[in-house]
């Protein structure tokens, strides 16, 4: 070879080793595309929303306990849960002998009281005499007529007391107010009871209720809304109602408040104390849900990965959601019907990245 050739070799080696070295650094400089990755995905619908229903029973609309106006002791008691009784009908007894020598005691009152009226009536009208024939001072007739109207009061004072005394003595029968049925009895015969404490409560079968507690959570219906409400023993049996009482306050102990439906013509089968389900009639409501699995948590937002129609790449939105039972939210805002989101793996996703679809059909 000659040296001409020789120089030339080694000038073309030495340009093109300055490529080599910047092509080499580059590759190293270079960093790989993130894969693209497979993911869950569903396209996310309207759902119907299940219409709000409660457990409870059937109770009677009107329902009053019973008792004696005075204390003693209770000797009878004519009925039992679940007697039908008519109005006038006697349901419970007290021993009357106190309350029978009380008005024995009063009958005497009365009688000395009059015995006393009649002897002023005669004083007095001796006074007169004696006062008109001039043989009496005008004093005496004054002081007469004085005790006769002492012992007119004294008389109205004794009836009054005769009066009270057969009242108590009346007091010590329960007597039915109305037609009805016993639903509880709350004494015993040989109890000592006190005045006004309950000793039978009658309800009214005719107009019936039911009455179900609602969590404190849920929302509260209002007066008038209108329930269908279905035996759990034959769901088949159905009465309607609407709301007609709504309790003010949650209660202390179980945080429910208690709704009254009004039964609107409801069959025989609704007897009262049956177990019952009212379902609110709301009609069709349509909502987002979305599994707990597809939401991210991340600088205080919830975030879901929405797989973009056109790429394939994911995105990021916020979006608002609250609990709608075990597993899944409620969507309140930040997604409409018909977008594809991301279900599982949303912790290891970045934005924009691509992805390819698994699971994917339409729901």
């Amino acid at each position: 070879m000659s040296g001409s050739s020789s120089r030339t070799i080694a000038l073309t080696i030495a340009l093109l080793a300055p490529l080599g070295c910047l092509s080499a650094c580059s590759e190293k400089n270079e960093e790989p595309a993130p894969p693209i990755r497979p993911v869950f995905s569903r396209i996310i619908e309207l759902a119907p929303l299940p219409a709000p229903s409660f457990a409870g029973t059937v109770s009677p609309k009107t329902e009053t306990p019973l008792g004696f106006r005075v204390a003693g002791l209770m000797v009878a008691r004519d009925v039992n849960t679940g007697d039908i009784v008519t109005k006038g009908q006697r349901l419970a007894a007290l021993d009357p002998t106190s309350l029978q020598l009380a008005v024995g005691s009063a009958q005497a009152q009365l009688a000395n009281a009059k015995a006393q009226l009649a002897n002023a009536t005669s004083v007095e009208q001796r006074a007169r005499s004696t006062f008109q024939s001039g043989t009496a001072t005008k004093s005496n007739l004054e002081s007469s007529v004085q005790a006769t109207q002492n012992a007119q009061s004294a008389v109205v004072q004794a009836q009054t007391a005769l009066d009270k005394a057969n009242q108590d003595l009346s007091y010590a029968e329960i007597l039915a107010t109305f037609d009805g049925v016993v639903t509880a009895t709350s004494v015993e015969v040989g109890q000592v009871v006190s005045a006004g404490e309950a000793v039978v409560t009658v309800a009214r079968p005719g107009d019936r209720d039911a009455v179900v507690d609602i969590p404190e959570g849920a929302l509260v219906p209002s007066i008038g809304a209108p329930f269908s409400v279905l035996l759990q023993i034959d769901p088949k049996i159905i009465a309607a109602g609407k709301v007609r009482e709504v309790a003010p306050t949650a209660d202390a102990a179980t945080r429910t408040r208690r709704i009254k439906i009004a039964l609107e013509d409801p069959p025989d089968a609704f007897r009262i104390g049956t177990t019952i389900t009212a379902v609110q009639d709301v009609g069709t409501v349509e909502k987002l849900f979305l599994p707990n699995a597809a939401l991210l948590e991340r600088d205080g937002k919830t975030l879901i990965w929405i797989v973009d129609k056109n790429g394939g790449a994911v995105r990021s939105q916020e979006v608002k959601t609250r609990p709608a039972g075990v597993g899944r939210v409620e969507v309140l805002s930040g997604l409409e019907a018909g977008t594809r989101v991301v279900l599982a793996g949303v912790h290891s996703l970045n934005e924009g990245q691509t992805v390819t679809i698994e699971g994917g059909a339409r729901s």
